[in-house]
């Protein structure tokens, strides 16, 4: 097949690989079909208060200051005089959507859903909110239409401020709080002298959602440790002292509200938050009022070891930590409605102030609503295999599960209270692990499956190279064609019953895919099964020892590639050795300069994987250093010079517009910075500057001389000067801003000692890279096969692609949401917009990477498809090498980053396709290579 069309099926398959991981890992939790459950009893309040202050930290709220004054007087005092405390314990993603369906639906939303959608929801699920006889909402237009659509029915009625209010340039964000308070004043006001509103309100089983943003966006503009997220916490706690005032005076003081006050996630010290760090995902936890209990002083120490409670000088209270989702069947239990159907929280009950019938009766409602989903799950499971294949979750049978039941009514009907909340928290338990095993029943099915695609495309790749690319004995098979049509025939029957299997099993369509998916590519390695017996007969010919330590070095490489993504300090640790490659190869004799300039370059982009990603402190200076450095680089290669071609006129024109340009661009966070630090807001002329800029990254390189430095130095300046605009948000000591100018400096050294290479290796058609241009027509005659040398050539490339992609952050760094990057183009909070514009950010350094190994396929005259076949094998073996940490549940690694491990790589291989063919239009406004006749796939 042609190159084109082998690319087509390339992606085609990586994109399969891809979506399985999601599929597999990241399906929904929630089943749907079960029957409600609310607690019989009367309940203790009619109506519940919910204040969710987002981004609040739970040691912001806590720790009192050096002058032993707190932040949140009346929340202080509420937690040592009139309520219950503790920590509530958040999950990764740390993003205020899932924490909101957490804290009010009661279960932990998958990532495939909160990508979806940040306003409504992708799945439908149950929430209080939905149980209640009325919700009434504040806040921001983000949360709350997402809980509004989801209810049935019209009793969630939602009042919001514009979107254009958050913006993090705000003067002062804390007005989003204020607003609120206000609006809720004007409710109980406006009641006053409406009676139908009136009545509304004196109904039992009713909710007030207050979400406050101030805080959130507080800390992203001037960070956690600043005076206006401190400030912002001391407005919200007044403001609840007066809310709480008001709704007690409107209800006469009748004691039948319930307030809770939380956060939906918490913030790092730099002003971000989405990843697992402490300051993200423990959140303050305070509750008072109708059904709740009162401070419990405590003289013993208490069973946290971490050190918070003497820090906040609480160890004298009792404090009590839950999971965020534990929230929802506390509220529920608190007002008397059904828990919501998909919650997976545990009922606190030392939150709870009732009788201990009253604890007993919530917490086996609570049992009997998670063992419905288990009950559930288990149906739809058993309805879509085979009953001779079905393996049931051994510890709920359907004996043991009546049994059970049997034994929590007994114990409720001998008014053994105390036993049955115990028996009831291990029939929670016990449903918690049955909900997750059938939910995770088919995953080692369909992991096996795509395992066996992936090992199967692989070695097809491998043979391609060998056959296509290495020069082998060729002997022809005589009965090819026959063995050809019986393992078609072979290859049929097998889908024909793999597809009758999951007929039978009712399974969804992406299974016949997962599952067909190897029947194709296993067929295609078969039938170039000669290639490996051309090898096996060219074997005495090659020079094998040096062929195994090729191997051996490649595996190596690899596998410090793989490590690489948990420890960045091995891209340092790869770095140092690659510094050494000139001297171990013997090039340092030949290209004494060339080889000094590798071994620094590679030295001074080691310094970045060692640089800490957090701690992330605004520093301009090194922004407009990077911009001066940018510039002194491009007038030192266009200086003049006998070795260089000269420029045109125009060409110079060019290059001189582009770095006036860079110096503006590197001026404009400073000036941006500058602007917000004083609460001016964002520069209109600073935003144009920058869409423009944007705008045109890709089309002015376009537009410059095809020679091959020309070109790249075109490239260089026109993404160097977008990168600084999205590097507002660099470091001291991780300087990302400085980042492009050093890694294209190591790229540009790497072109020239490449051609030092091909000299060494005895190449005769070598070309003088000043005389190369993009667009000249290639000579098909001068395309040579792959050698040892071209492997790696490859490695090369798939790790300074890594590089440029750790080489400034990690998982953690890339997965935290901070939205000072994005400054310079907008300040109103958009995720979607302000993810695509880091993502830019991301990938610019991949196109730099991208452009240097054109330029060596060109230079080396080597066959774009040559290389780039070598490059898919070694990053499939890594994804291969992910995919098998995801499947072995006993390892000491996480499973989710070695799931975020596999997406990233499958990412970066899939993008890595699609901008090889870009890069080449990039940079040559051709496909000439790509056109190439001579060589074609089988």
């Amino acid at each position: 097949m042609r190159m084109i069309t082998f690319l087509v099926v390339g992606l085609t398959v990586h994109v399969v690989f891809f979506v399985s991981i999601f599929d597999i890992y990241f399906t929904s939790p929630l089943v749907h079909g079960m029957t409600p459950m609310a607690t019989p009893l009367s309940p203790p309040a009619s109506r519940l208060v919910l204040i969710v202050a987002d981004g609040l930290r739970a040691d912001s709220l806590f720790t009192l200051h050096p002058n032993g004054s707190s932040a949140a007087p009346y929340l202080r005092a509420i937690i040592e005089e009139r309520g219950t405390w503790g920590v509530s314990h958040t999950h990764v993603p740390t993003e205020s959507r899932p924490g909101h369906v957490a804290l009010i639906a009661g279960f932990y939303e998958d990532v495939s859903s909160v990508a979806r959608g940040w306003k409504e929801n992708p799945v439908e699920f149950d929430s209080v909110f939905n149980e209640s006889r009325h919700t009434w909402c504040w806040g921001s237009p983000d949360i709350l239409p997402m809980f509004a659509k989801g209810a049935s029915g019209d009793h969630v009625y939602t009042h919001t401020y514009p979107a254009e209010e958050e913006d993090f340039a705000s003067t002062d964000a804390s007005r989003l709080d204020s607003w609120v308070f206000t609006q809720v004043k004007s409710l109980f006001q406006s009641a006053k002298s409406n009676s139908t509103l009136m009545a509304s309100l004196l109904q039992d089983k009713n909710v007030f959602f207050l979400h406050l943003l101030g805080i959130d966006t507080n800390g992203h503009a001037h960070r956690p440790m600043s005076q206006e997220y401190q400030r912002n916490i001391g407005l919200v706690d007044s403001g609840v002292s007066e809310l709480v005032s008001i709704i007690e005076d409107f209800f006469s003081n009748d004691g039948r509200t319930a307030f809770v006050f939380t956060s939906d996630h918490g913030m790092t010290n730099w002003g971000s938050h989405g990843a697992g760090h402490p300051s993200e995902t423990l959140t303050p936890f305070v509750a008072w009022g109708a059904g709740l209990q009162g401070p419990h002083k405590v003289t013993e120490d208490q069973l946290y070891k971490d050190g918070y409670l003497q820090d906040w000088k609480l160890e004298h209270l009792r404090r009590v930590d839950l999971n965020q989702a534990d929230i929802a069947p506390l509220m529920a239990s608190l007002i008397g409605v059904p828990i919501p159907v998909n919650s997976v929280g545990v009922l606190p009950v030392l939150y709870l102030n009732n009788s201990d019938h009253f604890k007993a009766q919530c917490m086996y409602t609570n049992a009997i609503q998670i063992l419905e989903q288990f009950k559930m799950k288990m149906k739809q499971k058993k309805e879509t295999t085979l009953s001779c294949l079905f393996t049931p979750y051994q510890k709920l049978s359907e004996p043991k599960q009546a049994e059970f039941i049997q034994k929590a009514r007994i114990l409720l009907q001998l008014e053994k209270y105390e036993d049955a909340i115990s028996l009831c928290q291990a029939l929670i338990s016990d449903a918690l692990e049955g909900l997750v095993y059938y939910h995770t029943y088919d995953r080692f099915f369909l992991g096996s499956s795509v395992v066996l695609g992936f090992v199967g495309w692989t070695s097809y790749v491998v043979l391609i190279i060998l056959k296509t690319h290495a020069s082998l004995n060729m002997h022809p098979d005589i009965l090819k064609q026959k063995s050809d049509h019986t393992l078609a025939r072979l290859c049929v029957c097998v889908s024909v019953v793999i597809s009758i299997f999951l007929l039978i099993q009712r399974s969804p369509l992406t299974y016949y895919i997962y599952c067909l998916l190897p029947v194709p590519i296993w067929y295609s390695v078969f039938k170039e099964s000669n290639t490996l017996k051309n090898m096996i007969h060219s074997a005495p010919s090659l020079p094998l020892w040096k062929c195994f330590g090729y191997f051996i070095l490649v595996a190596f490489g690899i596998e410090l590639l793989v490590v690489s993504f948990f420890h960045r300090a091995m891209l340092t640790a790869g770095l140092a050795v690659l510094s050494l490659w000139p001297m171990l190869s013997g090039l340092f004799e030949k290209a004494k300069w060339r080889c000094v300039n590798w071994f620094l370059s590679c030295l001074c982009l080691a310094a970045f994987p060692l640089m800490p990603v957090v701690g992330r402190e605004p520093n301009m200076h090194l922004v407009m250093c990077a911009g001066l450095l940018t510039i002194l680089v491009s007038c030192g290669f266009l200086w003049p010079s006998r070795n260089r071609t000269s420029l045109h006129l125009s060409d110079k024109q060019q290059f001189v517009i582009q770095m006036l340009h860079v110096a503006v661009c590197a001026s404009v966070p400073f000036l941006t910075h500058s602007s917000l630090q004083q609460k001016q807001g964002l520069p209109l002329v600073n935003q144009i500057v920058s869409w423009l800029t944007l705008a045109s990254s890709i089309p002015v390189p376009l537009m410059s001389s095809t020679r091959l430095f020309h070109r790249l130095l075109s490239i260089f300046l026109s993404l160097t000067a977008t990168y600084l605009l999205l590097s507002t948000g660099s470091v001291q000591p991780r300087a990302e801003a400085l980042f492009p100018p050093v890694l294209s400096w190591l790229m540009f050294v790497w072109i020239n000692i490449e051609q030092e290479a091909m000299i060494a290796e005895g190449s005769s058609g070598r070309q003088e890279l000043s005389t190369i241009d993009f667009s000249a027509n290639i000579d098909i005659s001068k395309i040579r096969q792959l050698k040892l040398d071209d492997i790696r050539r490859s490695y090369f490339f798939v790790f300074f692609i890594i590089t440029a992609f750790f080489g400034t952050g990690n998982i953690a760094s890339i997965n935290s949401f901070d939205p000072t990057s994005v400054y310079c183009f907008l300040t109103v909070f958009n995720p979607f917009l302000m993810g695509g514009l880091m993502m830019w950010k991301i990938i610019i350094p991949f196109i730099i990477v991208m452009c240097t190994f054109e330029t060596i396929q060109v230079t080396t005259q080597l066959s774009s498809r040559s290389l780039f076949l070598i490059v898919l094998v070694i990053s499939d073996v890594m994804a291969l090498h992910f995919f098998f940490l995801v499947q072995d549940y006993g390892t000491w690694l996480d499973i989710g980053t070695s799931i975020s491990h596999y997406v990233i790589v499958m990412s970066m291989t899939i993008f890595l396709m699609l901008l090889s063919v870009v890069t080449h239009i990039f940079t040559s406004q051709r496909l000439a290579l790509w056109r190439s006749r001579k060589m074609h796939f089988p």
